[in-house]
């Protein structure tokens, strides 16, 4: 070989070397994503977030270092479909879980798979819960551990990665946490990580660790005054009361004789409050556990650290208990987010503009310069985050389907804005509403006491207010609405399996 052909072996070599390394460059520039979801955590369960008495440092952390979006909401307050809207972007309409018995549909894009075709390494650890016997590993995912159903707080039985089904002992949630820091351990550096980290805490039957049963209970727990506050509602949260999800019924099995509207039987409504606290406590303790590691392998900087819930859930407000309604405890949840190129760690931002599950997905694949999703009902908020989005969303729509399995609450679709929610009940075959609809300014009457819509200085804005909600749901493909039939508030207790 002459020295002429090897000066040009030698240049093209070195040329490989360098494009190489600034391909490696560009793949280790690419954040991680660590979403964390817990199932049922109230919007106002978090310390940052105002609770007088649940401390949550690590949450804190993320907040204090990040951002915290103040008007975060789901789109149907209930577990399955909010966990497909935060896999695809799309309303419960769109992706077709509007219950919690049907799995996400095997051809349907998710953010996870586009991560996956972009290069990413990508895991889901803990609670899917979508598909109620199903615990087989799904698209999208190199590493799945799961299991059915709810799980359970001690000694779940898991599937890993579809070939391994076993009892892991242990409390659930620093079970998962185990899991995903091994997992995170194997994860050398190279390739982008996603993790999806689902807990089972604070979702009914409330079981704290043995270590937490007693921190509440010098605190005085009451049934919250709108409980009380009915003559200008709908019926149906009267009938509601002694039922499943209301507050005179058994309380997820803290009261054993129910119904029971005696003042006495607030006990159990503070023993189930109580409990519901103190799960979040170990659901804090996990933040910090992914955190530290995170930060003691260098990666903390580089990667998208997301906090949220499927849903919030009502505590007694207007005497119900769950969630599925749209009034503001069943629709707000916690979005944390930590990442520094969206805003410095020394300079914590509160966003107060209206976001949504659909908008997770969009704006965790912009933030990794991943391909977008092709047809979404969400939008990012990176620019809405960075430099503020003045075409930022005025309004959005609500959308529950009646259950016959849980049948204790209408079907629901309601607007919302900054300052406005109207709320109907449709039957569910084309005739008129059964139900008295709901109105509420949310700027004089936050806690949603006083219904406005008998009120006929408010008409005009019943009329302004149901336009809104038709060219929100036009806008999203929701017609023809279809929805089941409501057949009434029940008083008879769901199926022990699926409770």
């Amino acid at each position: 070989m002459t020295a002429r052909a090897l000066r040009s072996l030698f240049v093209m070599a070195a040329v490989s070397v360098v494009l190489g390394s600034l391909s490696s460059q560009v793949a280790m520039a690419r954040p991680n994503v660590v979403l964390i979801i817990t199932d049922d955590q109230r919007a106002d369960a978090m310390s940052c977030a105002g609770h007088p008495y649940l401390k949550t440092p690590r949450m804190d952390q993320i907040a204090a270092e990040g951002i915290r979006f103040k008007n975060a909401f789901c789109t149907t307050s209930l577990c399955s479909p909010c966990r497909a809207t935060i896999l695809s972007g799309l309303y419960a309409h769109g992706h077709g879980v509007v219950n919690n018995f049907t799995d996400y549909p095997v051809k349907l894009a998710s953010f996870p798979r586009h991560l996956q075709t972009a290069g990413y390494k990508t895991a889901y650890i803990g609670k899917w819960h979508m598909g109620e016997d199903d615990d087989s590993k799904r698209p999208g995912f190199d590493y799945f551990v799961t299991h059915k159903g709810q799980g359970k707080y001690f000694d779940t039985e898991f599937n890993f990665n579809g070939n391994d089904r076993r009892v892991v002992p242990g409390y659930y949630t620093h079970v998962v946490t185990e899991m995903a820091l091994d997992w995170l351990k194997q994860q050398p550096g190279e390739q982008p990580f996603s993790l999806i980290l689902g807990h089972k805490a604070p979702h009914s039957f409330y079981v704290p660790e043995p270590k937490y049963e007693h921190v509440f209970d010098s605190v005085d727990i009451r049934y919250p005054a709108s409980a009380f506050r009915m003559g200008d509602k709908p019926a149906w949260f009267k009938t509601r009361l002694t039922t499943w999800h209301g507050i005179y019924g058994p309380l997820f099995d803290f009261r054993k004789k129910f119904p029971d509207s005696s003042p006495a039987a607030v006990k159990d409504f503070a023993a189930m409050t109580r409990a519901y606290w103190g799960t979040l406590i170990s659901v804090d303790e996990s933040v910090g556990k992914i955190y530290d590691h995170l930060q003691s392998t260098g990666q903390l900087d580089n990667t998208v650290f997301l906090f949220t819930t499927d849903n919030g859930i009502l505590n007694g407000e207007h005497g119900m208990v769950d969630k599925r309604t749209m009034h503001e405890p069943s629709i707000r949840v916690p979005l944390l987010v930590r990442y520094p190129k969206l805003t410095p760690v020394d300079q914590p931002k509160v966003v107060e503009q209206m976001v949504l599950h659909t908008d997770i997905a969009p704006s965790i694949l912009e933030l990794c310069e991943a391909e977008p999703l092709p047809y979404i009902h969400g939008k990012s908020w990176v620019k809405l985050a960075t430099t503020g989005d003045p075409a930022w969303r005025k309004s959005w729509f609500y959308e529950y389907n009646y259950e016959k399995q849980f049948p204790y609450t209408p079907n629901v679709r309601g607007v919302r804005t900054n300052r406005w929610k109207y709320i109907h009940s449709p039957p569910g075959d084309g005739t008129a509403d059964h139900h008295m609809a709901e109105l509420y300014d949310l700027k004089t009457d936050p806690e949603e006491n006083r219904n406005l819509i008998a009120v006929p200085q408010f008409a005009y804005k019943v009329r302004e207010l149901q336009a809104e909600l038709f060219r929100c749901m036009a806008e999203t493909g929701a017609f023809p609405d279809r929805m089941p039939l409501d057949e009434g508030i029940k008083s008879e207790l769901p199926d022990l399996k699926i409770r």
